[in-house]
């Protein structure tokens, strides 16, 4: 589909204005939430040694940058907005284009649901007037930067390039601080406490899949510039040095931070602790740590909240498009902005927070990431298959070995996810089958309006 490249969009068209900077900034905005603060206690009550814990944020980074590399070749051959979905749809069909995208709609919003919640609940204790009332600031927050997303693109673009750059020049300030810093008696002799037991055997195996469970949701948010591909000015060249750059810059801060959660707290103190980077903050910096976490937490949340805003509101436009929703969700305003996409998401969204239901769901999300992934590797088998000759901007190397390597992982987290993780899992299914009604209700709109594509 052409895109317009003035400075505002006619009817149903988005703006190609974006560029490299931002591809990273909604990467990093995306992927770099509320996760990375909590998540190093859960990983590290699962697998209490300094090894296995280092290596399941590695293996997490690894299986980013294999479905980076997929996934950049499928999005440089046709560059569309709407995240997975339209690579999806364009291999498999209309059913599993469908799901991919119902399912990651479903999630961005209740990720944003739950990012807004929780920095609701930071915000309080800063401002004695909002404690007790995370609920209504959540909700104002994703109320006031879907306003901001009205006016257009452009001021997103800038509200995501200013909230990510501070956001990780702050992190890593605090890892080099927490690895520079002369730590007082008092934390050296924290290192001492018991340590939790390893498990042993299946049980290991067990643990090591729940904990992959969580970095893979840390890690997270890869996919973001693809959700802008057709608003990205060169979008051959720059989704994908977006996506592999990105996730080599998300690993080089997770990995600092958690050697500096390491250094200061120890593996044995980091174990079930809700929230270590608040902990190493007070040891740091006493009691003015958690004035400074609750700022730092606050910007990283208010990144991740725009980021995921302009990204949910990309799915059901393009999946309008493709005739898989209502003509209405792919209308555009003048400033480049899917209008009725952003409402939509909105209101999903802020039923999540005002329903608390965003819980529940969230821990189906790793499952929904991964079944995703699985989908797009095996898009990229298809195109190959089917569209040997079509231009390839970028190609994946190694293949078949690095996809397949891609796909085959995943495959195996899902079905150890399963067994390991059983209620969650089954759930996650029972959610992903509920698209083939909604998929039939919609169709309808199939037979009576032509793709615009």
């Amino acid at each position: 589909m052409p895109v317009t490249q003035t400075a505002t969009a006619p009817q149903g068209r988005l703006l190609r204005v974006l560029g490299l900077a931002f591809g990273l900034a909604v990467l990093i905005g995306n992927s770099i939430g509320m996760g990375i603060l909590r998540t190093p206690g859960e990983v590290a009550a699962r697998v209490p040694s300094v090894s296995l814990f280092l290596l399941v944020w590695i293996i997490g980074a690894g299986y980013a940058l294999l479905g980076a590399l997929c996934v950049s070749e499928l999005a440089a051959m046709r560059p569309r907005s709407g995240g997975l979905y339209p690579l999806v749809h364009d291999a498999l069909g209309p059913f599993a284009g469908f799901l991919s995208g119902w399912t990651d709609w479903i999630g961005t919003c209740c990720s944003m649901a739950a990012v807004a919640i929780v920095l609701g609940e930071y915000a309080g204790p800063l401002l004695p007037v909002l404690q007790g009332h995370s609920v209504a600031v959540a909700s104002s927050v994703v109320v006031a930067f879907a306003l901001l997303q009205w006016r257009g693109i452009r001021v997103g673009n800038v509200a995501q390039l200013v909230t990510s750059l501070v956001k990780g020049v702050a992190l890593l300030a605090l890892a080099m601080v927490a690895l520079l810093t002369v730590l007082p008696d008092a934390a050296v002799a924290a290192h001492r406490t018991v340590a939790p037991v390893m498990p042993q055997g299946l049980a290991l195996a067990a643990a090591l899949v729940v904990a992959l469970q969580s970095a893979i949701y840390t890690y997270d948010g890869w996919t973001g510039p693809i959700y802008f591909g057709e608003e990205i000015r060169d979008p051959a060249r720059e989704l994908p040095r977006s996506m592999i750059g990105g996730v080599v810059l998300v690993l080089g801060i997770y990995l600092a931070l958690n050697l500096a959660f390491l250094r200061v707290l120890g593996i044995e103190a980091m174990a079930g602790d809700p929230f270590v980077a608040a902990t190493a903050a007070a040891r740091l910096f006493g009691a003015g740590g958690d004035t400074a976490l609750r700022i730092l937490m606050i910007i990283s949340l208010i990144a991740a909240v725009n980021a995921l805003q302009l990204m949910a509101s990309r799915i059901p436009h393009a999946m309008s498009g493709d005739g898989l929703l209502p003509a209405l969700m792919g209308r555009v305003n003048r400033g480049g902005t899917p209008l009725p996409s952003l409402l939509a998401g909105t209101v999903l969204t802020l039923a999540f927070v005002i329903s608390g239901t965003f819980d529940a769901v969230l821990a189906l999300l790793a499952f929904f990431f991964v079944a995703n992934y699985v989908l797009a590797f095996i898009a990229l088998f298809v195109q190959r298959h089917r569209c040997p000759d079509v231009a390839r901007p970028f190609r994946v190397p190694g293949y078949p070995f690095v996809p397949a390597l891609a796909l085959g992982s995943s495959l195996f987290f899902l079905a150890m996810a399963i067994w390991g993780d059983r209620s969650h899992s089954l759930m996650a299914i029972g959610l992903i089958a509920v698209a083939w009604p909604v998929y039939y209700a919609q169709s309808h709109w199939r037979r009576r309006d032509l793709p615009r594509r």
